[in-house]
């Protein structure tokens, strides 16, 4: 109810500024969206400066002093991906006696049943199959596997995940270090095809600045991390505690990471890899994007349902961040398309400005310019540097394409806002094993190396 009256008021506030004045409110608008594009743009450069780049490995524990680690992995027409997936697990550098592995299927997906069932797998590998009520969503297929978590600790990967097999050893140093606090350890992720076309160059690009530059800072500082949707490590004991993943959250990852900084809680970033496959085509990619969207519209929603109780939970500056990192990415993919028309409209009638000598719309258009400057220079900042951090310079030309690439995440986001409303549980799934190289086996190739076998043995001579 509150949230409806004040949607009503902001809309006939709107529609009298616009009969009354509409230049004035159009100016009003403009330079509030300019100071919320302004804040996201440097709350990104403060974490940028705040963060560090990976770490060498710390101190490997012996084995007797390892409790039980559950890994739950939520599997949907993932046929393709599912025999590297095991393989990955398997060459986890970690006790087989301690794991415990919860691969979750869903009842009418045969092609990954029947791959899965071929492997013949043994323990610690355990099949779960998801309820067929509710929505077919990977947090809803998630929670099913968590009341069966035997370990301590819950690792949650995807599919297509190639985690460094050290990473759980490492979750739990970061863990014992971190104190009773620290719930959550987010690995960084990495795209391993980067060399499939140029939008994977820019996914790598992408989450090399956020995992290897951004997000660092954020959790050095203290303050909310949305986590990244793979490779979370949590205290199960905690993650039952808050109520585990929201089924109907399309980004059950950011809402989560928000939930546990309102209970308190801090979530930290480890210097451990997972590679990860990035849609080469445009299509799946702008799926992939509408979902993500779409889900961090709905954590901004269901979490600014009492904004009172939110900012005194999170507090000024925790609540501050979560508007900038929540809603004002949402926010500034909206209004770029916005901001593009506004410079293009003030440039087409600058002889008539420069003739009238008027200095407000010069200003006007000093604003969106240098809004939409910085916001390009930080961005690809942060993939830069991010990319160094990883050794792929060579891949930096691709940060010129930064404009057109903001333009399409304009679309996804246009497009999230219109499934919201007319689908907002729908699940755009993402196809995996499509990928046609990987930077992870020439890296290796290049070192002299072969990846390691799995450790887990399959029996694949039976007959099913």
């Amino acid at each position: 109810r509150a949230w409806t009256a004040l949607l009503v008021g902001a809309a006939i506030t709107l529609m009298l500024g616009a009969t009354a004045a509409p230049g004035l409110l159009a100016d009003i608008l403009d330079i509030a969206l300019a100071i919320v594009f302004l804040g996201w743009t440097v709350l990104r450069l403060v974490g940028l400066l705040t963060g560090e780049p990976l770490r060498a490995r710390a101190q490997r524990a012996s084995d007797a002093q390892l409790p039980i680690y559950t890994i739950i992995v939520a599997l949907y027409r993932e046929a393709a991906a599912a025999k590297n997936l095991v393989a990955a697990l398997g060459n986890m550098d970690y006790p087989r006696e301690k794991l415990d592995i919860k691969l979750v299927l869903e009842h009418d997906d045969f092609a990954t049943r029947a791959v899965i069932g071929a492997l013949r797998l043994e323990p610690p590998f355990e099949i779960i199959f998801a309820p067929r009520d509710g929505p077919r969503t990977k947090p809803k297929a998630l929670n099913a596997a968590l009341p069966f978590a035997r370990g301590a600790y819950t690792a949650v990967y995807d599919a297509e995940d190639q985690p460094d097999p050290d990473q759980l050893r490492l979750a739990l140093q970061a863990f014992r270090r971190g104190g009773d606090r620290l719930a959550c350890v987010q690995a960084r992720l990495s795209i391993d095809n980067t060399r499939d076309g140029w939008l994977t160059r820019m996914f790598t690009a992408d989450y090399a600045g956020l995992f290897d530059a951004f997000l660092p800072g954020i959790a050095a500082l203290r303050l909310p991390l949305p986590l990244g949707g793979s490779s979370n490590h949590f205290r199960t004991a905690i993650l039952r505690k808050i109520g585990a993943w929201d089924a109907y959250n399309m980004t059950e990852d950011a809402d989560l990471g928000i939930r546990l900084a309102r209970f308190g809680y801090r979530t930290d970033v480890i210097a451990s890899t997972t590679y990860e496959e990035a849609p080469a085509r445009f299509l799946p990619w702008l799926r992939q994007r509408t979902r993500w969207f779409k889900g961090w519209i709905q954590t901004w929603f269901v979490h600014m349902r009492r904004p009172l109780r939110l900012l005194a939970q999170l507090g000024v500056l925790g609540f501050a961040v979560f508007q900038l990192v929540v809603g004002g990415t949402v926010l500034a993919a909206l209004v770029h398309p916005v901001f593009i028309a506004a410079i293009a409209w003030q440039l087409a009638t600058d002889a008539t400005l420069a003739r009238e000598h008027n200095i407000v719309a010069f200003m006007m258009l000093a604003l969106h310019g240098g809004t939409l400057i910085a916001g390009y220079a930080v961005s690809a900042l942060l993939g830069f540097i991010g990319l160094a951090h990883r050794g792929l310079r060579r891949c930096a030309w691709v940060l010129l394409l930064m404009p057109l690439y903001w333009l399409m995440l304009s679309l996804a986001a246009w497009r999230a806002l219109f499934q919201l409303v007319r689908d907002p549980y729908g699940w755009e799934k993402t196809e995996h094993g499509l990928a046609r190289t990987s930077r992870r086996a020439v890296e290796a190739g290049n070192r002299g190396s072969v990846m390691p076998a799995s450790q887990f043995r399959t029996d694949t001579s039976r007959e099913r």
